[in-house]
């Protein structure tokens, strides 16, 4: 048996954006794979641009009602 424990690191991926200098430039859109207790960037690692992290929506399921699991449950007779 092997007592060596492995640790798993798991990284989030953040959108960023960059802050266009002059009117009419447009914005380019990147993500980068960070840890979540890592501070957000303020460059872009390629341009060196100044950068803003921009909230995207996640997934989640909500489940309502009957649980699947009662499902499995016999109902009694009345």
């Amino acid at each position: 048996m092997n007592d060596t424990k492995q640790r798993y690191s798991f990284m989030a991926t953040y959108t960023y954006e960059t802050i266009p200098k002059k009117s009419g430039q447009k914005s380019r859109r990147f993500e980068i794979e960070q840890r979540m207790t890592d501070a957000p960037i303020s460059k872009c690692p390629k341009t060196g641009e100044p950068v803003k992290r921009v909230i995207t929506g996640g997934c989640g399921n909500i489940y309502r009602g009957t649980s699947i699991l009662s499902m499995n449950v016999p109902r009694r007779k009345k």
